[in-house]
């Protein structure tokens, strides 16, 4: 080959590596969101339940108004908001008691809670509502003896967990399903616990059940976190974390299982899909809602701290060292590392539930705060 020849080569194969390079720097992880939150409308009560569909944040809680650009506008524990440009929308069915849980499903949307009446008509502490209409469907309508406090909609179901005794006169032991096509209650998925459920979330052909709970179908060993199968109601005995703390919140992906914690302080982990711990990362508070969204875990509490170490004292104050991240937290995925992301929030009972929408690259948040790093935002936030 010629000098020119040679040359002609090396010169292709540098622009070859370049060009990869800048491909690589082109293409890099999904960016964190704000650290601000997006103009969304604030509320005059707790935000307690957040959940995605599409475009549409829906959310639940004990409001009574939203408060749009300095005006207040009727909503009574329920609402809807355009995830893209932060408008509140006309969906407004109203309930007359508390919304605790919320899910999603095709034109769904199930609403759990403390309420008799949901839009006037008689519904039972559970109720489906049109996503967007906002009418209350005439067909799901039952009879529960407790109370839902989760909720979660896969496999053609309706899973509800919370205090349940009875539903529709029939013994349910604070687990439930109800087949998202005829709204029957399911009469095979009717699992038990000893003590109640707190949160539910779906993942890979299980379904994850948090709690206080320490026993489950009678069997003990499966503490305050289990998979069941979401047909059968069956154990997965493969999966046995047994965390030593209530279990508020969780959330599942397809190769990993988070947790948010209370405790002496509070605590989030991470969980393989044997149980097997992974990380556990420590807070001055309860850690109550967790959400992941690209390689990042959300946590959401009444901390005022992640501590730096696992050892806590009175009051969960961190004994060795500690970082402000206040009411909110990002913690890297594959180690449970701080990452620098901070909102910080004000408020005692601070995030009681979180929830993402990776098409949209955000997260939105709702509880008791009513600032984030020192701006005014009540109760509700999404970060984008």
């Amino acid at each position: 080959m010629t000098y020119r020849g040679k040359l002609r080569k090396q010169i292709m194969v540098v622009g070859t590596v370049i060009g990869a390079v800048v491909a690589a720097l082109a293409t890099p992880a999904q960016a964190a969101p704000s650290e601000s939150s997006d103009s969304v409308p604030g509320f005059n009560g707790t935000v307690l339940a957040v959940a995605y569909s599409g475009s549409t944040i829906f959310l639940g809680g004990t409001f009574t108004s939203a408060l749009v650009n300095g005006k207040t506008v009727a909503r009574n524990r329920l609402a809807a908001v355009n995830a893209y440009t932060g408008e509140l929308l006309p969906w407004a069915p109203s309930a007359d008691g508390r919304v605790k849980a919320l899910a999603v499903s095709g034109s769904s949307v199930y609403v759990g809670g403390d309420f008799l009446y949901v839009s006037g008509q008689k519904r039972d502490s559970l109720a489906r509502i049109d996503v967007t209409t906002g009418a209350v469907s005439s067909t799901f309508k039952h009879a529960i003896e407790g109370r839902p406090y989760a909720l979660a909609a896969a496999n053609g179901r309706l899973y509800v967990g919370g205090t349940l005794t009875k539903v529709n006169g029939l013994t349910r032991t604070r687990l439930a399903a109800f087949d998202l096509s005829s709204g029957v209650l399911d009469s095979a998925w009717k699992p038990t616990t000893d003590d109640q459920v707190e949160a539910l979330a779906t993942a890979g052909g299980r379904v994850y059940v948090g709690g206080k709970f320490h026993q489950v179908n009678g069997t003990s060993g499966y503490d305050r976190l289990v998979a069941l199968d979401p047909y059968s109601a069956a154990i997965v005995t493969g999966f046995k974390p047994r965390p030593a703390v209530i279990v508020f919140a969780v959330t599942a992906t397809s190769d990993g299982v988070y947790t948010a914690h209370g405790g002496q302080g509070g605590t989030a982990a991470a969980y393989t899909l044997t149980g097997t711990k992974r990380w556990s990362a420590t807070f001055d508070g309860d850690a109550q809602a967790v959400t992941t969204l690209g390689d990042t875990v959300y946590v959401g509490g009444h901390f005022d701290h992640a501590c730096r170490t696992a050892r806590t004292g009175d009051q969960g104050v961190c004994l060795d060292g500690a970082d402000d991240r206040v009411k909110l937290a990002g913690l890297a995925m594959n180690d449970g590392h701080l990452r620098d992301w901070t909102a910080n929030m004000n408020g005692i009972e601070g995030v009681l539930t979180l929830a993402s929408n990776p098409s949209l690259g955000a997260i939105a948040a709702g509880g008791a705060f009513t600032t984030i790093n020192g701006v005014t935002q009540k109760r509700f936030a999404q970060f984008s």
